[in-house]
């Protein structure tokens, strides 16, 4: 059985901004209108957050 493999894996997610995989455990995150946005850091949420202001 692989069952200590399966609890060494980390889950990941992908950055909204660079696509980065990054572990879910330290990805940031922001919950906007239902769903929920990953980013691998300060500058892709700055970056994300700069771009999307246009659409409010």
């Amino acid at each position: 059985m692989n069952d200590r493999n399966k609890s060494t894996e980390l889950e990941t997610v992908p950055c909204e901004v660079c696509l980065k995989e990054i572990p879910r455990t330290e990805a940031q995150t922001s919950e906007v209108d239902d769903y929920v946005l990953h980013f691998c850091g300060i500058d892709c949420y700055d970056k994300w957050q700069k771009e999307n202001a246009d659409k409010e």
